[in-house]
């Protein structure tokens, strides 16, 4: 239920298939990101005519409401979301250590005050893997240690040491969980070391030593840092990483941070940019970035992207999103979350097929052309 098959490949670029309980992901894929158990506002048959082959949940927020127990109760994470397809959660580090004022770190875990009601709570690497069990994903992240990107060597240290005690007793739990059942999750574990080369490679390091792993994950990235410099990391880590295990960059994506991922050996991404974006009115297109409130818009009978195939480019006029998000309905944000999603979906599925023809590079080169043409588009 857990295998990956490495494709193809155009010099990093890699193309692969990952096989998971609840079905196939074709990689290199952007996973939605659904933090409440829902990707926000949108159907789930919506996010699937995208072509979302695997979503994200996010382990802190639906651990604060319904919590894991409600979950449970209903059938597991899939069941009571309506989403049959793989999904992967988070651990609740990174919503955890972003709490700097509410929370207090120990050896042991981490205690916080909840954003909703300022109730105390506490997750440690034995919870996390708890609740995520109790969700039912078919992939859980291990608790880790975040820091910002302008931490020190000495912080980043740190926290990559308690990130690999906290790999060994997330395992130890996992392990205990999944011996009662049938396992249909498995745990993936996650790199850390900040922007510090030598401790990334430590972090991969001790990770290998600790065991076999279906899937490897590398966070700690786009919280801060410059992204020349998360590029750079990326790059000297992935000659590193198990040729024959997906490679996930928690957190990122962009449309150039896809392009600039997937360049340097990366197969899964997440990001709630897409639809964070389109609430606000922000659409990705092939030529950059659009203001769909943009006054301009008014009379422009043209799609949002004639290029794109959603649901939103397919039936609706720019006149008509400016005139949505004008009078606003919720209809706008709906629709331009959707096309943002599908351009990101849309761009994995053609950098797939450029890495099996061997052209990659060469169409990366083209697109970043013209994505950039007008200027930055973030």
């Amino acid at each position: 239920m857990f295998d990956f098959t490495l494709d193809g490949s155009d010099v990093s670029a890699r193309a692969g298939t990952l096989v998971l309980p609840h079905g196939i992901v074709q990689t290199p894929c952007f996973m939605p990101v659904g933090t409440h158990g829902v990707v926000r506002g949108l159907h789930p048959d919506e996010v699937l005519r995208a072509g979302a082959q695997i979503i994200l949940g996010n382990t802190y927020h639906l651990h604060l409401r319904p919590g894991e127990d409600v979950v449970a109760a209903m059938g597991g994470l899939h069941e009571f979301s309506g989403w049959h397809r793989p999904m992967l959660t988070d651990s609740g580090g990174f919503q955890v250590f972003s709490l700097s004022a509410m929370r207090r770190l120990d050896e042991d875990g981490v205690s916080f005050q909840s954003h909703i009601d300022g109730s105390a709570r506490r997750l440690t690497p034995e919870s996390a893997i708890e609740i995520q069990w109790a969700l039912g994903s078919d992939v859980a992240m291990a608790f880790d240690h975040l820091l910002p990107g302008q931490a020190s060597h000495d912080e980043a240290r740190d926290a990559m040491d308690r990130t690999h005690r906290w790999l060994e007793r997330s395992r130890r739990r996992h392990d205990e969980l999944s011996a009662t059942t049938d396992a249909r999750q498995t745990l993936w574990p996650i790199v850390q070391g900040g922007t510090h080369a030598d401790l990334r490679r430590a972090s991969l390091d001790g990770i290998l030593e600790r065991g076999e792993w279906t899937g490897i994950a590398v966070g700690g990235l786009s919280v801060g840092e410059p992204k020349p410099v998360m590029h750079r990391v990326i790059e000297g880590l992935a000659p590193h990483l198990p040729v024959d295990r997906p490679r996930y960059l928690m957190g990122v994506g962009f449309p150039d941070d896809l392009i600039e991922g997937i360049a340097r050996g990366i197969d899964l991404f997440d990001c709630v940019a897409a639809t964070r974006n389109g609430r606000h009115g922000s659409a990705w297109t092939a030529d950059g970035k659009v203001n769909v409130r943009g006054a301009k818009l008014r009379l422009d009978p043209a799609p949002l992207d004639p290029d794109c195939d959603c649901d939103c480019c397919t039936r609706f006029s720019r006149a008509y999103l400016r005139h949505l998000f004008v009078a606003e309905d919720q209809l706008g944000q709906r629709l331009v979350s959707i096309h943002n999603i599908r351009f990101l979906l849309h761009l994995s599925e053609t950098a797939r097929a450029r890495v099996l023809d061997g052209t990659f590079h060469a169409w990366a080169a083209e697109w970043r052309r013209r994505y950039f043409s007008k200027g930055s588009p973030q």
